[in-house]
Formats: structure tokens, C-alpha cells, sequence
């Protein structure tokens, strides 16, 4: 299963990034689809700044960010995965790190971007996680240092996947997503309302975002008289 969320002794929710651990699984080279669609769309500009997000709540987003960072990584490209999520953030269980120091704090100037960012397991892929929850997380991702933070890691890495929160919920993913150079819109198969969809769109196209395309998550497939689930997730 991708991304299913299990429990730690502590109580946390512990993830398994599929990409890593089943590079050569079905589901692993469905996210290696999305990586070739994305260098695909980059042909006429140049996509360093991806914003990841949904319609609503339990789509599958942090799970498809998650794993797209991977992929991405074991391409080749110098990748930073970024928890813009302030709300509801999970890189920091999905990655097994820390998370007292982060985006949050970068944000409030309380450390540096270097000293914020962290190394994972996967090579080539570096991670900020987003800090401490804040009580203000729109003003936080509309204010003039995240435009510095990204202007700022988009000259240090060749990609930076952002998760933001869903769409139709809060503010911050539009705000992302107008200040970064793609987006793409992930859906729930049998869970996603089509307007609600549409209302995720319209709201995309109203902060002149580039949308890149959606992902299709959590449809049963028959292959060799067999199902799995592509990108089954408890978000």
C-alpha cells in the first residue's frame, strides 16, 4: 500500500515512501508517468517550483508529493521537498525527522535557511519540514520572505516540490501556487465530487496558476488479473 499510515509506539503516524523501498513496484512507475508528463510540460519554460495540491482533505496530496520529491531525486536533479502545509503537516513523519526547526522558523527569521534544511535517506533529496504550527499560516505564505525563501532555494536546487494544504479549505495553496512555477491538482477516485474538483480549478485559475495537470488517485486497476490501489493514502 502507498502511504499508508501506521502507528508508532509515541503515537505518531510512521509512512513508507514506495518509491524508495519498491522502486520497481507498479505504483512506483506511475509516479515515474507523473515525472516524465511534468519534463514533458517544462519544454517551453522552465519548471523549477511545483506546488502540489488538492480539492479537499484525504485525497492523497502529502503521499504524492512525497513521492514525486523521490522519483524526482533518482533522476538525477538536486531536489528540496518542501512542507508547506502549516496547518497539517506530515513530512516530518513521512521522512523520519525532526521537526522543531522548519519553514516556520525561517519564516519568522529565527534560523536560516541552511540551518532549516535537512538531509534524508533518499540521495539527491534534501527536505524542509514545516516547523512549528503557526496561528497565522496564510499571512505567513503571503509575505515578502517566502518569496524570498523560494527565489531563494529555486537558485539552490534543480526542483522543489511543495506540499501545500487543499484548495477549497484555505487560502495558502493559491497563494503558493501564484508564486511558484507550476501546479499540479491531485483527485481522489470515488471520493472527489466533480465540483468540487471544478471549484479547485476555478480557484487555481483565479491566482493565475499554471496548472499542470491532475492526479488520478486511488483507482483500482485490473493488471494480470490482479488489483492494486495507485496511490491509496490516509490523506
Amino acid at each position: 500500500m502507498l502511504g499508508k499510515g501506521s502507528k508508532q509506539k509515541n503515537g505518531s503516524k510512521q509512512r513508507e515512501l514506495i518509491t524508495h523501498i519498491k522502486k520497481n513496484s507498479p505504483i512506483s512507475e506511475q509516479y515515474r508517468t507523473i515525472r516524465t508528463n511534468i519534463e514533458f510540460a517544462a519544454v517551453d519554460r522552465e519548471l523549477k517550483t511545483i506546488v502540489v495540491t488538492s480539492s479537499g482533505p484525504g485525497e492523497g496530496k502529502s503521499t504524492t508529493s512525497a513521492n514525486l520529491a523521490v522519483v524526482m531525486a533518482q533522476n538525477g536533479h538536486n531536489v528540496l521537498f518542501v512542507d508547506a502545509d502549516l496547518r497539517k503537516p506530515t513530512a516530518h513523519y513521512t521522512f523520519r525527522a525532526v521537526n522543531t526547526r522548519g519553514l516556520t522558523r525561517v519564516l519568522m527569521r529565527q534560523e536560516t535557511l541552511e540551518e532549516a534544511i535537512q538531509e534524508t535517506k533518499v540521495e539527491n533529496l534534501s527536505l524542509l519540514t514545516s516547523g512549528p504550527i503557526p496561528p497565522n499560516p496564510a499571512e505567513l505564505l503571503n509575505s515578502k520572505m517566502m518569496e524570498l525563501i523560494i527565489k531563494e532555494v529555486r537558485d539552490q536546487f534543480d526542483i522543489v516540490i511543495i506540499d501545500s494544504p487543499p484548495l477549497n479549505a484555505v487560502t495558502d495553496a493559491q497563494i503558493l501556487s501564484s508564486k511558484c512555477d507550476g501546479t499540479v491538482l491531485v483527485i481522489s477516485s470515488g471520493k472527489t465530487q466533480k465540483e468540487e474538483a471544478l471549484k479547485a480549478k476555478d480557484l487555481l485559475d483565479k491566482s493565475n496558476a499554471n496548472l499542470l495537470g491532475v492526479v488520478l488517485n486511488n483507482k483500482e486497476l485490473r493488471n494480470s488479473n490482479m488489483y492494486y490501489y495507485y496511490g491509496e493514502s490516509d490523506r
